[in-house]
C-alpha cells in the first residue's frame, strides 16, 4: 500500500512537471510571436513614415505633391512643390509664347504690388530669357491685375507662396505651355527672395505661374527643377508677415495651403 501510494505521488509529481513545462514553453513562444509582431509593426511604421516624408518632398514640381507652385494643367489641387497642375505640352511651345529674344540680354526691374505690400523685383533675361520673356510680356499685358496668391508652404526647409493662377485655384492654361527649364540649382538651394516659374511634371510645362522664396528653401531636382528668373530686390518682409499668419486648408491649420491672410496682386510693373 506505502509503495503504490508512493507512486502515484510520484506520477502526479511528474505530471505536474511536465504540465509546467509545457506552460512555459507555450509562454516562450507566446513572447516570441509577439515580438515578432512588435518589430514588424514598428518597421511598418517606420516605412510609412519615411514613405510620407518622401511624397511629401519628392512631389515637389509635379501635380499631387509636387504641385507647390504651379498646378498647371487644369488641376484644381495642389502639390507639394512649386508647381502647377498642368498637363504637359506634347508638341513644344504654345503658338502664343513670346520668342526669348525679347528679353536677351535685358534686366528688368519694377513693383509687384499686393494687398500685402508692395515687392521690389528683378528680372533677369540673360539667366532665363525664355521665362523672363514671358512673364514681361505677361505684365505688360496687365494679366496679373487681380490674380490671386493662392499657395503658401511653411515647412521647415521650404517656405513659398506661389501666385499667378489663371482662376486662383491653383490650376493652370493648357493653352499657355512653354519651356524649357532654364537657370536651376544644381543643389536644389533657392535662396530667400528668389522668384522662380512653377510648372507642371515636364520640362515644356510652364505657364503664367511663379513662385517667391520667402526664406532659404530646397526643392527636390527630381523633375528637373524650377526656372530661377529673378529675385526680390524689396519686400521680405512682407512676405514674412503674410506667412508668419500661416496657411489653410479647407479651415485647418497646415504646412501647404491657402495663405490665410489672403493675398491679391494689384498691379505687376516693368522697365
Amino acid at each position: 500500500m506505502t509503495a503504490s501510494r508512493q507512486d502515484r505521488e510520484t506520477r502526479r509529481r511528474i505530471a505536474r512537471m511536465q504540465a509546467r513545462r509545457a506552460l512555459l514553453q507555450s509562454q516562450a513562444k507566446r513572447r516570441k510571436r509577439d515580438n515578432i509582431f512588435a518589430a514588424t509593426a514598428a518597421a511598418l511604421v517606420l516605412a510609412l513614415a519615411v514613405a510620407l516624408q518622401v511624397a511629401w518632398f519628392s512631389s515637389n514640381p509635379t501635380p499631387a505633391e509636387n504641385e507647390l507652385i504651379e498646378r498647371q494643367a487644369g488641376t484644381p489641387e495642389a502639390t507639394a512643390d512649386p508647381t502647377e497642375s498642368a498637363s504637359p505640352a506634347s508638341d513644344g511651345n504654345a503658338t502664343n509664347i513670346p520668342d526669348p529674344s525679347a528679353a536677351e540680354g535685358r534686366v528688368f526691374s519694377g513693383t509687384l504690388a499686393t494687398s500685402a505690400g508692395e515687392l521690389g523685383v528683378e528680372l533677369d533675361g540673360n539667366a532665363a530669357p525664355q521665362a523672363v520673356a514671358v512673364f514681361s510680356s505677361l505684365a505688360e499685358s496687365g494679366f496679373f491685375t487681380g490674380k490671386t496668391c493662392h499657395r503658401l508652404t511653411t515647412a521647415d526647409t521650404m517656405g513659398v507662396l506661389q501666385c499667378g493662377s489663371l482662376a486662383g485655384d491653383g490650376a493652370g492654361d493648357p493653352d499657355y505651355q512653354w519651356g524649357p527649364v532654364e537657370n536651376t540649382p544644381a543643389d536644389g538651394r533657392y535662396p530667400a527672395g528668389t522668384i522662380a516659374v512653377a510648372r507642371g511634371g515636364t520640362a515644356d510645362s510652364n505657364g503664367t505661374q511663379f513662385f517667391i522664396a520667402y526664406k532659404d528653401s530646397i526643392i527636390p531636382q527630381n523633375t528637373g527643377g524650377y526656372t530661377i528668373m529673378g529675385k526680390l530686390t524689396s519686400g521680405l518682409d512682407v512676405l514674412d508677415a503674410v506667412a508668419a499668419q500661416g496657411a489653410v486648408k479647407n479651415g485647418a491649420a497646415t504646412q501647404d495651403g491657402q495663405p490665410k491672410t489672403p493675398v491679391t496682386i494689384d498691379s505687376f510693373t516693368l522697365k
